[in-house]
């Protein structure tokens, strides 16, 4: 199956650059192409992409509120933050409104085709350790705050979907999941799609994200 993509970025040589970058890989097809995150629903609207390649930072609607958008429509396609820092407030807050991870935009070509493709297969971008890093970085004196209400809100979880929670949270596939609990896969796929649905989220990274702010991913993971 072909992943349709839109790449929006202020910058056209950069645009250019992914487009010819991506464009050598048999299973992506670039459809479309904005300059500013004013332009992206339409984009959507017109081109059905599976896959929004997004500037963070951009004059007119930045990357944020384009993401933040695009993320509360129906059906709404797989956002990825193209940035320049590691660690930065405002891809952290991209994230929590539901894009599934972000490249550095000098990132080598291979690794934001496999990141292409692990989000449109339905899996996060980011390693525990990044996700870490960037709550770590941002977090500061609201951490217990935000600690606090991401307990509450794990509560509705029953204690399997806790502990499928916590697994997404370490970054771990659907595979691993379902070795790791003894499940089946198609068992995994249900559960995350009860936590997505119990808890009010549209993606896996969301849900990685609640698990390191409620603590979750503090203790030693079992062997």
């Amino acid at each position: 199956m072909t992943i349709r993509l839109i790449v929006v970025d202020d910058d056209p040589l950069v645009r250019a650059g992914l487009a010819f970058m991506l464009g050598g890989a048999d299973d992506l097809e670039i459809v479309g192409e904005g300059a500013d995150g004013s332009e992206v629903e339409a984009l959507v609207d017109r081109l059905s992409p599976d896959v929004v390649l997004m500037d963070i930072r951009m004059p007119v609607v930045d990357g944020l509120t384009a993401t933040e958008t695009l993320r509360r429509r129906r059906e709404a396609p797989e956002v990825i933050v193209l940035t320049t820092f590691h660690a930065d407030e405002q891809v952290l807050r991209a994230l929590r409104a539901g894009a599934a991870g972000f490249v550095l935009k000098d990132t080598p070509p291979t690794e934001i085709v496999a990141a292409v493709r692990r989000v449109a297969a339905g899996d996060p971008v980011l390693s525990p350790a990044v996700t870490r890093q960037l709550v770590t970085h941002v977090a500061g004196s609201t951490h217990e705050t935000r600690r606090a209400a991401a307990t509450e809100r794990l509560t509705s979880l029953a204690e399997r979907e806790r502990e499928v929670a916590v697994a997404v949270g370490r970054g771990r596939s659907n595979a691993e999941i379902a070795a790791m609990l003894f499940m089946s896969v198609p068992t995994v796929k249900t559960h995350v799609s009860r936590i997505l649905a119990k808890l009010g989220l549209n993606s896996r990274v969301q849900i990685a994200l609640l698990a390191h702010d409620a603590g979750l991913l503090d203790e030693e993971e079992p062997t």
